[in-house]
């Protein structure tokens, strides 16, 4: 097992090393002035040339990548050029909101579809199945911003149950915690629902369909046992890799969900640094992206070898 991961671990560091290359090529290349968005609209180009050589950006392109490169192995990211705030402390004042989004979106999501995905098959071709597919289909139609709004518009301003929008951390107290995620996570949660629900429900039927399934009812198991225990386990594995990728892309994918709600997550800190060309911190949090998949590509990896044997033996 030490293996396997020591050799995905080293397969990640050129994929790496490529997106940085790619990321810094693609913002120098895109155009736009980050000196400009600094000195403001009435800059003289002696303004102008006197921030560029501050920053750095006078040197060649070359030069540029070699210093970032150096800072990079040295676990420094640069400072940004907006603010002038180091940037790890920038992402790391803006993560938890993400994480705490994704993971309550996660946990949503997984204890919703996995359970309509497995009583969809169960029931195939039945009325429940219908209503379960005509529902995953509504959810990959509806936008996520829709989503969200109605949602505000029925809990907060309507029923007034839950604030509008906002975020409060987990030390302020669960209940507060609760009462200004929840809504969030519902909206970011609901395309994935959809997506999962039906990935479990197709790789059930294909399940339920095997030797093994009919042994154990002719054993006279539970049916519960016999869909939870049996099917469910070996259906995981495409389910485990569709989980691990929404989660990737909960985390990295969540702008719209940060905007509706006003919550001051990685999201809106990427929109932000895009307007700016703030060239640091876009760079770091494409960076922050790609190390992300790869770490749960990984521990997908891992958990596939937990749950087949023929994996794990193999």
């Amino acid at each position: 097992m030490i293996a396997v991961i020591l050799r995905r671990v080293l397969a990640a560091i050129p994929v790496l090393v490529v997106v940085a290359v790619f990321v810094f090529a693609l913002l120098r290349l895109a155009g736009g002035d980050p000196a400009a968005v600094i000195a403001g609209d009435m800059a003289t180009p002696e303004q102008l040339a006197a921030i560029r050589a501050k920053l750095g950006l006078d040197q060649s392109l070359p030069t540029q990548f070699v210093s970032w490169a150096r800072e990079i192995l040295a676990g420094d990211f640069g400072t940004s050029l907006i603010s002038g705030t180091p940037v790890t402390r920038l992402i790391g004042q803006r993560l938890e909101p993400t994480l705490s989004l994704a993971l309550v979106a996660i946990t949503i999501t997984v204890l919703v579809a996995v359970p309509l995905g497995v009583v969809a098959a169960w029931r195939h071709g039945g009325l429940l199945d219908r209503v379960v597919s005509a529902a995953t289909v509504l959810g990959f139609s509806v936008p996520v911003f829709v989503v969200g709004y109605i949602l505000i518009e029925l809990f907060a301003k309507q029923l007034q149950l839950l604030p509008v929008q906002g975020f409060r951390p987990l030390s302020a107290g669960l209940d507060t915690f609760l009462r200004y995620i929840i809504l969030p996570a519902l909206t970011l949660s609901s395309i994935y629902v959809a997506l999962i629900a039906r990935m479990t429900r197709a790789s059930m039927l294909d399940v339920l369909g095997e030797d093994f399934v009919r042994t154990a009812h002719a054993k006279g198991l539970p049916e519960r046992l016999v869909l939870f225990r049996h099917a469910l386990r070996n259906a995981a594995v495409p389910i485990l890799t569709v989980i691990g990728t929404g989660f990737a892309l909960m985390i990295t994918g969540v702008v719209i969900t940060e905007s509706v709600f006003n919550i001051p997550g990685l999201g809106r800190l990427t929109v932000d640094a895009i307007l700016a060309r703030d060239y640091p911190v876009i760079q770091a949090l494409i960076l922050l992206t790609s190390a992300v998949y790869v770490l749960i590509n990984l521990l997908i990896d891992l958990s596939y070898a937990a749950l087949d044997a023929r994996i794990r033996h193999g």
